[in-house]
């Protein structure tokens, strides 16, 4: 199968839908280019970093799919679940960055 884009003026391109799906791609992923000595250029989807957490990254994306595909089931928080929710919340101090103790890992 094969498949162009065209470059704008500032050029940049979209990614055809095409390959979007045969790479997985969704918005904000990283693309990865391998150009090869015969000039073709190889485009595939950059590594996760180890970092990220790939269940959740997958529950984002499930998230993020199903907001596009489905945009009349949004809602806006209503005022008093805030308000709820903040006062659960109220006084506590988290410090992502901090190791946690070992009976938590």
């Amino acid at each position: 199968m094969e498949v162009e884009s065209t470059l704008t003026d500032r050029y940049q391109t979209t990614v055809p839908e095409t390959v979007r799906r045969a790479l997985n791609l969704t918005k904000r992923d990283k693309i990865h280019y391998t150009i090869r000595q015969n000039g073709e250029v190889l485009l595939t989807r950059a590594d996760t970093p180890i970092d990220d957490d790939p269940v959740l990254s997958d529950f984002l994306d499930f998230l993020a799919a199903d907001m596009m595909n489905h945009p009349g089931r949004l809602q806006a928080l209503d005022g008093r679940l805030v308000h709820h929710v903040q006062s659960l919340v109220a006084g506590i101090d988290i410090n992502l960055d901090q190791a946690l103790p070992e009976d938590d890992e």
